[in-house]
C-alpha cells in the first residue's frame, strides 16, 4: 500500500493499504495475435484444451533475483520466516534480494547502464515501466496466461486489460489487485487517551481540533497528531473538506471538474486543508518534524503510545503492532479507529480518505535477464494463487491454519486465536514479501473466519478494516497511469510542477502565520506552475484520464 504513501504502506497496511479484486474468468482468444518481442520467446502457445510444456513448481530448483524499485524497501531475508522456509524447502525457490541502497532512482540507472537488471522488478505502473518495456527489456506473459490460470481468474480481463501496454502485450503482474472497496487509509486513535479524556466526539474538523488541544494540555510528552514521513497524513485529511473527495488528486497535482483535470493550487478544497494543517502546525497540535522525521521514528512513537491521533494511508501497519504490546501491558491500553472526520455539515457518508483501484498497487515485471522467465512467472502465478496467499499471509499448513473448505479458504486452528503473539508476528514478518497479493481471497478468507467470533476473539485489524476503513475508500481506478515518461516534455514539466508543489506544500504548512500567507504561498505556487507549463501537463493527463474512462466504460 506510493510508498508513500504506502502504503502508507503499509501498506497501505497493507499492511500498506489492502485491496481485493475478482472479476469474471473469460476466454482469451484475443491473446493469440498478441506475439513476444524478436528474439525472446518465453515459451509457445498452447492450443484449445491441451497445455503444453507447463514448468512444473517444485521440481527443480528455481532461483532469482528481486529488486524492489523504492528507497525505503529492504526485502526480509528470504528462509528466515516460517512461510518463506517452507516455500523454500517444499517448492525449492529461492529468492536473493537486490538493494537500493535506499537511492532507487540511481541504482536503476546503474543498473541499466550496466546491463545487468535483475531477474524480477517490483515498481510502480507507468512511465518506468513503459521505459523498460520500450527498450525492449522486458518478457511478455501473454502465451503464460491459460498455462498457468490464477492470475487471469483472480484479476480478470478488464484488469489485465488496463495493465497493458502500447503494443497491446502484457508485462505487468499487479500486487492487491481488486474490483471491491478496502484499504486502511484513516484515523488511529490512542484508547487510552481518548477514554481518559472522556471520550469526546470525533466526528468534525473542529471536533478533531478540539480534541488535539485537549491532550496538549494534558499530555504534553505525547504528539497530538501525528502525520507521519513528509507530512503524507496531511494528504489524507483533504477528505474532510469535501465529499467524494480522495487524496488521490493532491497526488496528480489535478482535480476533476467535469471532463477535464484543472489546478490542484487554485482548488479551495485543497486550500482550505492546506489552511487547516497549517493552523495544527503553528499551534503544535501536529507533529514538528514531519518533514524531517524518518519512517522508525513513526513507527516507534506508534507503538509506544506517544501519539494521540495518528492519520495515515495505513495506520493499521503500525498500529496493529503498537495495540498487540500497548495492550498486553496493559488491557485498558491500545488502539481503535474513528469514522473519518469530516467538516461540519459535509455528508459523513461521502468522505473518503483513502482509495482503491481494480489494478491495486504496484506490479512486477519480468526482465530479459531471466534465464527462465516462464519458471518465474509460474512461481507467482501460484504465489498469487490460494495456496501460495495462504502460505505467505498465515504461514505454512498445520500452524494456523489446516485444510480448506469448499472454497479453498483455509480452516484456521485454535491457535489462530489463542497464540495472537505468534500469529502476529509470523504475519508481520511476510508484509515485505507480499509482491502479488489477491486481496479478494485474502479479504474473504479473514472475513469469513472472523465472523464466526465473538468481538474479543477477532483479529484488530480486519476488524476495522470490516467496521471502517474498506467502507471508506473511494474507487479511483479512472486516474491510473496519467503520469508522463520522464524523458518526454509532458515529463519534465511534471517533475518542475512537482518540485513547485512540494515546496508550496511544505512552506503553507510550516511557514504560513495567517490563511492569508497560505493562500499567498499557493497563488504564487500556481504562477510558477502555468510558467513551467503546467497547463499543458494538466491537458495530458486529462486526455490519460478520458481514455481510461472510455476503456473501463467498453469493460461493462
Amino acid at each position: 500500500m506510493k510508498r508513500w504513501n504506502k502504503r502508507l504502506l503499509a501498506s497501505m497496511s497493507v499492511t500498506l493499504a489492502i485491496v481485493t479484486a475478482m472479476t469474471g474468468c473469460s476466454d482469451s482468444g484475443n491473446n493469440g495475435n498478441k506475439g513476444n518481442d524478436g528474439g525472446n520467446d518465453p515459451a509457445p502457445t498452447a492450443t484449445e484444451g491441451e497445455v503444453s510444456n507447463v514448468y512444473e513448481l517444485g521440481k527443480e530448483p528455481l532461483e532469482f533475483s528481486f529488486y524492489g524499485h523504492y528507497d525505503w524497501y529492504t526485502m526480509p531475508e528470504w528462509g528466515g520466516d516460517l512461510a518463506t522456509k517452507w516455500i523454500k524447502e517444499n517448492k525449492q525457490v529461492n529468492v536473493v534480494p537486490v538493494s537500493s541502497g535506499g537511492n532507487a532512482k540511481n541504482k536503476m540507472s546503474t543498473m541499466i547502464v550496466s546491463g545487468e537488471l535483475p531477474d524480477v522488478i517490483w515498481m510502480e505502473r507507468g512511465a518506468d515501466v513503459e521505459k523498460l518495456r520500450a527498450e525492449g527489456m522486458l518478457v511478455p506473459f501473454d502465451d503464460y496466461l491459460d498455462k498457468y490460470p490464477n492470475l487471469k481468474k483472480w484479476a480478470g480481463e478488464s484488469t489485465l486489460d488496463m495493465l497493458r501496454s502500447p503494443d497491446g502485450k502484457l508485462y505487468q503482474f499487479p500486487n492487491w489487485y481488486t474490483t471491491q472497496p478496502n484499504g486502511n487509509a484513516g484515523y488511529l486513535v490512542n484508547k487510552k487517551i481518548y477514554e481518559e479524556l472522556g471520550s469526546p466526539s470525533l466526528e468534525t474538523t473542529d471536533d478533531l481540533y478540539a480534541y488535539l488541544n485537549q491532550v496538549k494540555a494534558n499530555y504534553p510528552d505525547v504528539v497530538p497528531l501525528e502525520v507521519g514521513q513528509t507530512a503524507a497524513g496531511v494528504d489524507i485529511m483533504v477528505s474532510a473538506f469535501a465529499e467524494n473527495r480522495p487524496y488521490l488528486f493532491n497526488q496528480m497535482i489535478a482535480v476533476p471538474k467535469e471532463n477535464e483535470l484543472v489546478s490542484l493550487f487554485t482548488d479551495p478544497v485543497y486550500r482550505e486543508l492546506l489552511q487547516y494543517s497549517s493552523k495544527l502546525y503553528r499551534e503544535k497540535l501536529m507533529t514538528q518534524d514531519a518533514f524531517t522525521q524518518k519512517r522508525e521514528q513513526v513507527e516507534q512513537k506508534v507503538v509506544t503510545g506517544k501519539i494521540a491521533v495518528y492519520v495515515a494511508s495505513s495506520p493499521t501497519e503500525f498500529g496493529a503492532i503498537g495495540n498487540s504490546k500497548l495492550s498486553e501491558q496493559d488491557p485498558n491500553a491500545g488502539y481503535i479507529m474513528v469514522w473519518p472526520v469530516h467538516k461540519e455539515g459535509l455528508d459523513r457518508n461521502k468522505i473518503f480518505p483513502g482509495d482503491y483501484k481494480q489494478l491495486g498497487w504496484n506490479v512486477n515485471v519480468i526482465t530479459k535477464s531471466a534465464k527462465n522467465p516462464e519458471a518465474i512467472f509460474a512461481f507467482l502465478d501460484w504465489f498469487t494463487g490460494p495456496e501460495g496467499q495462504r502460505t505467505i499471509m498465515w504461514g505454512p499448513e498445520g500452524l494456523y491454519w489446516d485444510g480448506v473448505d469448499s472454497e479453498e479458504a483455509p480452516l484456521f486452528t485454535e491457535a489462530f486465536t489463542t497464540d495472537l503473539k505468534g500469529r502476529d508476528e509470523l504475519m508481520n514478518s511476510t508484509v515485505n514479501f507480499q509482491w502479488n497479493g489477491n486481496t479478494v481471497y485474502v479479504d474473504n478468507s479473514k472475513i469469513k473466519f472472523e465472523s464466526t467470533l465473538p468481538e474479543e476473539k477477532r483479529n484488530w485489524e480486519t476488524r476495522w478494516q470490516s467496521e471502517i476503513t474498506w467502507k471508506t475508500q473511494y474507487n479511483t481506478t479512472e486516474f491510473v497511469n496519467l503520469d508522463p515518461a520522464g524523458d518526454t516534455e509532458e515529463g519534465i514539466i511534471a517533475q518542475s510542477v512537482f518540485e513547485i508543489y512540494e515546496q508550496a506544500r511544505a512552506k503553507a504548512i510550516t511557514t504560513a502565520k495567517t490563511d492569508e500567507e497560505v493562500v499567498a504561498i499557493l497563488d504564487k505556487a500556481e504562477q510558477d506552475a502555468m510558467k513551467v507549463g503546467y497547463e499543458k501537463l494538466l491537458k495530458f493527463k486529462t486526455e490519460k484520464w478520458q481514455e481510461n474512462v472510455s476503456k473501463l466504460n467498453s469493460a461493462k
